[in-house]
């Protein structure tokens, strides 16, 4: 690619873009990558791979159906990469299936071998003795024949609607039914309730101890008693993924809940987009399932083996070998913490900063605990996108509520995935006399705040949390988030604006220190990145270290293409896609990309600027996107300690030294594992981390 002179250079050129839904696809291939890595404990190594097939499947639900709908709203649309949508999904479609591919031999040629070596098996119909098949039946005639309930096709019984991601079987039977019937073909749902492995008892069936059967096996082994009087002559697992992401007209909703609960009513059956098949299935089966679907090839998955790859998670719960997962930790306390059992004396002394999961989230559930039960606490407010079953947090809102003090939640019912979960939770709160706002029509509200005000010596003194990441417990034990508290005057006089902007619809007036989408957030960001441009012009230090889950929004990348033309080092850690190119001579040679796949979700939002020597640290709970930066309410606040601000680039250096599961991107697109030197130390910074705060 020949490059000119910096200044005449488009950088809106597509080929310096890269498409966002392939870029997805090469972060499942990492996460895959770690179910090879025989570093990684075997059980947590499943777990992997359970987990790139959960996220392929909302791949398919969320963002494969956005470019299928697009194709036909406007099939000459193009985004920043310059393709269309008929072309994107050729090149999804030759990438999905590699992937599928590739998932299904690790299962089968990687880890089904290796867990047997360790006693955990997966025993096929084959290999039954004569005790587990009598087990095996009995189980069949108790636990699954009583609720099955198999669908003859004919035209009194048409093809049923098929749930989404459920696995289902399509049999081929020859022989009259009761009633002279003849079919040839029936369809059998697996209830979502049933297990999907299925562990033989050691002492009835002289088993191992960890050896399972799949439900589908089962079914299979034992179908032909669901057709007395027919012969089974074929019984094949099929699943269909739908599209999941519904869609709420804003300009023509009056109740907003109303709105989510009816779109929510039809996600299950939602436009198909893909078929998962069994491998075995006779080609005018497939063909026939295909045309009910009223899908293409392209969609077609045809695999070797269960066609719902992410429930055999369970195993991990079901297999009690601590040796074969991760070795379990306890999560620090800070000092300023653990010293003063007031929260608010010892947040009124210092900011205090929190690094999940290698520090405790117990902090955020005792904020809000003391909250509730202190006298002089008048009012709490919160966001919450998502909380989890049985929140703690929760808990101690409704104990505040209960006990007089004013206490405000905006809920978002249309955090993806969870929306009945907040509805069920809003409802929840309301009946504890908890106000509840269901955020902004149009907007999501994603910003992870919390505000305690506190009456001392008659007067109100703000105490907020903002966050990364979602107020969620068991999350916070699993993803890279940071949380901040803080009683800075203007900090909290900021929140405050902010909460009352969601709750009443009024505009907000300049806030002091936090930058805010869909206001000010793009533009401040966009400053920010031109300061640093200056900077580099005039020989000051100039460096941008960002810490994201995704780069995708056109005018930033662009921005930081003309800050690595100015010479501004720019690096940046992006657990997902990235649709910047780095590496390209005059454009954005100075720019490098990493990821991180570790023990834990890399889930925080950092923007550190180098500032002419005068480090400035922000932390946010918004990606570089178009929807964080314009659809979204979010906020990114600032990191004024020095100490604290410090501790992040500590943490971020750490994070660029990293040679054990960082990755880097290259200017195709794709991504290498950084190399760790043969006479050098391994680096890997999630371990560091938590050893160095257990310490």
């Amino acid at each position: 690619m020949e490059i000119t002179e910096p200044n005449i250079i488009n950088l809106q050129n597509p080929e310096f873009y890269i498409n966002r839904d392939l870029s997805l696809i090469e972060f499942n291939k990492r996460v895959l990558a770690q179910a090879k890595n025989d570093s990684v404990p075997l059980l947590e190594r499943l777990n992997y791979l359970c987990i790139s097939c959960s996220n392929l499947d909302e791949f398919f639900e969320v963002r494969v159906a956005s470019v299928i709908e697009m194709a036909t709203i406007d099939p000459t649309a193009s985004g920043s990469d310059g393709s269309t949508p008929s072309e994107q999904l050729a090149q999804i479609a030759i990438q999905a299936h590699a992937l599928v591919e590739d998932q299904y031999n690790v299962l089968n040629d990687i880890l089904i071998p290796r867990l047997a070596e360790e006693n955990i098996r997966f025993v096929r119909r084959k290999d039954w003795t004569a005790a587990q098949h009598k087990w095996l039946e009995t189980y069949f005639n108790e636990q699954l024949l009583p609720i099955l309930t198999p669908v003859g096709l004919d035209s009194a019984h048409p093809f049923p609607r098929i749930l989404n991601k459920s696995l289902n079987f399509i049999i081929s039977l020859t022989g009259k039914d009761a009633f002279g019937r003849n079919s040839g073909r029936a369809i059998l749902q697996a209830p979502r309730a049933l297990p999907r492995v299925i562990k033989l008892p050691a002492d009835e069936t002289q088993s191992g101890e960890n050896d399972f059967v799949f439900l589908s096996s089962i079914i299979h082994e034992f179908v032909n008693e669901l057709f007395t009087g027919m012969t089974v002559n074929g019984c094949y697992q099929f699943r269909v993924t739908r599209n999941s992401d519904f869609f709420v007209d804003d300009d023509a909703i009056d109740d907003l809940l109303l709105a989510v609960q009816g779109e929510l009513a039809m996600r299950n059956y939602g436009d198909e987009v893909r078929l998962e098949i069994d491998a075995k299935c006779p080609e005018d089966t497939v063909n026939f399932l295909l045309s009910r679907f009223e899908l293409t090839r392209d969609h077609l998955f045809l695999v070797h083996g269960p066609v719902n790859l992410n429930r055999i998670q369970e195993i991990n719960s079901l297999v009690d070998r601590p040796d074969l997962k991760f070795q379990p930790f306890k999560p620090s306390i800070p000092s300023q913490l653990a010293r003063n059992k007031d929260i608010f004396a010892a947040i009124k002394r210092n900011d205090i900063l929190l690094h999940h999961p290698f520090e405790s989230f117990s902090p955020v559930v005792e904020f809000l605990r003391q909250a509730s039960a202190d006298p002089d606490v008048l009012a709490i407010k919160q966001t919450l996108y998502r909380a989890g079953v049985d929140s703690p947090i929760v808990a101690a809102l409704i104990k505040a509520a209960k006990s007089g003090k004013v206490v405000t939640v905006v809920i978002e019912l249309r955090a993806r995935f969870d929306e009945k979960a907040n509805i069920d939770l809003a409802a929840k709160l309301q009946e504890a006399a908890v106000h509840v706002v269901y955020g902004v029509v149009g907007y999501k509200t994603h910003a992870k705040m919390c505000l305690v005000l506190r009456r001392e010596d008659k007067q109100l003194h703000n105490y907020v949390h903002l966050g990364t990441g979602n107020y969620h417990p068991k999350t916070a034990q699993l993803y890279t988030d940071y949380g901040l508290f803080s009683c800075d005057k203007e900090l909290g006089e900021d929140v405050r604006r902010v909460f009352a902007q969601l709750t009443s619809l009024g505009k907000v007036t300049k806030l002091n220190k936090l930058l805010q989408s869909p206001f000010s957030l793009h533009k401040g960001l966009v400053e920010k990145i031109e300061r640093e441009i200056s900077h580099a012009k005039n020989g000051k230090p100039a460096r941008i270290i960002i810490q994201v889950n995704a780069v995708v929004e056109e005018q930033l990348i662009q921005a930081l293409y003309r800050a690595s033309q100015a010479g501004v080092e720019v690096k940046l850690l992006v657990r997902g896609m990235c649709c910047l190119r780095p590496g390209i001579p005059g454009v954005s040679d100075n720019i490098e990309v990493r990821a991180i796949v570790g023990r834990f979700l890399e889930h925080a939002r950092i923007y550190a600027f180098a500032n002419g020597g005068h480090q400035e640290v922000y932390a946010s709970s918004a990606d570089l996107m178009n929807r964080n930066m314009f659809k979204r309410v979010e906020v990114c606040f600032p990191i004024e300690s020095k100490r604290l601000s410090a501790r992040i680039v500590r943490n971020l250096e750490l994070y660029l030294k990293d040679n054990t599961q960082a990755w880097r991107l290259q200017p195709d697109g794709s991504y290498q594992l950084v190399p760790c030197p043969k006479d050098g130390e391994p680096i890997q910074a999630q371990i560091a981390l938590l050893n160095e705060l257990q310490a």
